[in-house]
């Protein structure tokens, strides 16, 4: 694959802290949350709000609308700053990074905030008129198959992935030490009186097995819970980066894929492969993976199918120990790595990988330079 003319790197990033649906956050929405994190992302790079040319973010519960524009006007970014709404479920944060390099390398935009928001507080309801006349019926989600035998209920999809519950609730309870564990997080943009993500906290045996059932061995406890939160990234050239003197992550290589939608839990695992074979890497060369860790049984599925070094991923917790803000949880994973890489004694490589409903999967090789 040729090295495109321009290399697109991030040079700041930044987010909310995740907060449980109903809680710290619930009263701000999707947009004013992305807002929030768009002037902190600029406060750091030193960069004017003249000087962003899009701002794409990704949002899968909001009624439409184009969220990303209210969030560019609300951050005061130039009304020229069109903005760029995507839906791709929980892998959209980390795809619209990918996007957002794409505009920069083929010199379509020189700098570009990118990300998700998500408020599961302010979510809409959702009816579905009835063609006969009848009442509306409401539902909790659209479809993500054609084929209703091919649409499951997440939950259900992944205690199908047959994960002894033993080991899935040893995990969750391994994200939420660690989570416990990890000093005071430089990516968090304070809001709502927070300046941790609040839901982290000591799983013991006891509470783990009265934990509510959703789905066979499948329980509250080893499920990421509901959220609201945003993140966003600053993607520039390198050059801009030299130029501002801010530490610089390259950006790739990358894979969106789709996968078997009657099992979304190991959509990413073939997007991992695609992007350890393109950068000529063995997975036991990456220096911090942070994998997306919506059910205990998917992370575990996901860790051994693409044979990922456990001891090297989600060092400081995951979505188990947060929340799951579907459209923000794929930027926050790349968030983590940005402030992990941009340290001259962290890691040099990271890998950033999720699923998505509908058989979706993304990963993301992100680089110190």
């Amino acid at each position: 694959m040729s090295r495109p003319a321009r290399k697109a790197v991030l040079i700041a990033a930044r987010r909310t802290p995740v907060a449980p649906r109903g809680g710290a956050l619930s009263r701000i929405d999707a947009p004013a949350l992305a807002a929030h994190v768009a002037r902190a992302c600029l406060a750091d790079a030193g960069l004017a709000p003249a000087d962003i040319d899009e701002l794409i973010l990704a949002n899968a519960l909001g009624a439409g609308g184009n969220p990303a524009r209210v969030a560019a006007l609300a951050a005061g970014l130039p009304e020229r700053v069109g903005g760029l709404t995507i839906d791709r479920q929980c892998t959209g944060g980390l795809d619209a990074i990918t996007l957002a390099a794409a505009l920069v390398e083929t010199g379509r935009a020189r700098a570009v905030l990118a990300g998700g928001a998500e408020s599961f507080s302010r979510r809409p309801l959702r009816m579905a008129t009835d063609p006969d006349g009848g009442a509306p019926q409401p539902y909790l989600r659209p479809r993500f198959s054609h084929d209703p035998a091919r649409d499951p209920d997440m939950a259900e999809a992944a205690d199908a992935l047959a994960i002894p519950r033993a080991a899935q609730d040893a995990y969750a309870a391994g994200s939420h030490r660690k989570a416990l564990a990890a000093p005071s997080l430089p990516e968090i943009a304070p809001l709502g009186g927070l300046d941790a993500d609040p839901y982290a906290r000591t799983l013991s045996p006891r509470l783990l097995a009265r934990a509510k059932f959703l789905a066979g061995d499948v329980t509250a406890a080893n499920t990421a819970p509901e959220a609201d939160a945003a993140a966003l990234l600053l993607v520039t050239t390198e050059e801009q980066a030299r130029a501002l003197g801010r530490p610089a992550v390259a950006i790739g290589p990358s894979a969106m894929l789709g996968g078997d939608p009657a099992q979304p839990g190991l959509a990413p695992v073939a997007a991992i492969r695609s992007v350890l074979a393109q950068a000529q890497l063995a997975p036991g060369e990456i220096d911090q993976v942070e994998l997306m860790e919506a059910f205990a049984a998917q992370a575990l599925a996901t860790l051994h199918a693409a044979e990922l070094p456990e001891s090297r991923t989600n060092p400081q917790g995951g979505a188990l120990a947060r929340g799951h803000p579907i459209g923000a949880s794929g930027a926050i994973l790349a968030c983590r790595l940005f402030h992990a890489l941009a340290s001259p004694e962290g890691p040099r490589t990271g890998l950033a990988a999720i699923a998505a409903a509908g058989g979706l999967g993304t990963a993301t090789l992100f680089t110190r330079l």
